[in-house]
């Protein structure tokens, strides 16, 4: 009996396994953009304003999800040098899609002395996000509030009604209700955010898909053998 026939059904077998790891493995969890957002900020010296690039990411870390927030420039200007370790940062990041409420973010205090008439560098904040159920939720940048010398010395809210800076597609949730949308959703455009941990659905996706792809190819070189005697 001749040998290529065999040889076809094996390529086609991998093909169609590997086809399908590399689609599992692809499947986003979150999107991301950074959307510029323009703060008033009301200060003990009076009003100021900026517009700064505001980046939110999210991690999975068990049931819940660590939540950064990341400014490229600073919101404010001190009028007085602020010594090391005196400025915390703290924000909330509003809820929607198929949540609501607000996540509180905070910031580690100043690393180092900031100089008058100089922008106020945020940093990153970070909190933790647990849903209650399973769907789409988007995360937008609310109010930014910085605490200094034993005071809230600037208080900044978003006027420009930011579009959401994450959107995170939420699973696994035990009890949750909610249905997530089809992988070719319109709406799912972007860049993929880092995901890492052992609960990571893209992780686990891509290891079923090679799982497939190993047990696939043993399978039709087994039946090769068999059918080349």
């Amino acid at each position: 009996m001749s040998k290529e026939p065999n040889r076809r059904r094996t390529t086609a077998a991998l093909t169609a396994a590997v086809a399908g790891a590399a689609v599992l493995a692809g499947a986003p969890a979150a999107q991301a953009a950074v959307v510029d957002v323009a703060y008033a900020c009301e200060t003990k010296i009076g009003p100021k304003s900026a517009v700064s690039p505001v980046d939110i990411k999210a991690v999975r870390n068990g049931s819940a999800y660590t939540i950064t927030m990341s400014f490229e420039k600073g919101v404010s200007d001190s009028p007085v040098e602020l010594p090391k370790g005196v400025m915390t940062p703290r924000a909330e990041l509003v809820l929607g899609g198929d949540a609501e409420g607000t996540v509180q973010v905070k910031g580690t205090p100043n690393t180092a002395a900031v100089p008058p008439d100089t922008p106020i560098r945020i940093g990153t904040l970070t909190g933790t996000y647990t849903p209650k159920k399973n769907g789409k939720v988007t995360f937008t940048a609310g109010r930014l509030t910085v605490h200094a010398l034993g005071m809230d010395a600037a208080v900044c809210t978003p006027e420009n009604s930011p579009a959401p800076s994450l959107e995170l597609q939420v699973s696994g949730v035990s009890g949750g209700s909610g249905t997530p949308p089809p992988a070719d959703d319109p709406e799912d455009t972007g860049a993929e955010l880092p995901r890492t941990g052992p609960l990571d659905s893209a992780m686990a996706l891509g290891t079923l898909g090679g799982t497939v792809l190993l047990t696939g190819a043993a399978g039709v070189l087994w039946l090769t053998r068999r059918t080349a005697r």
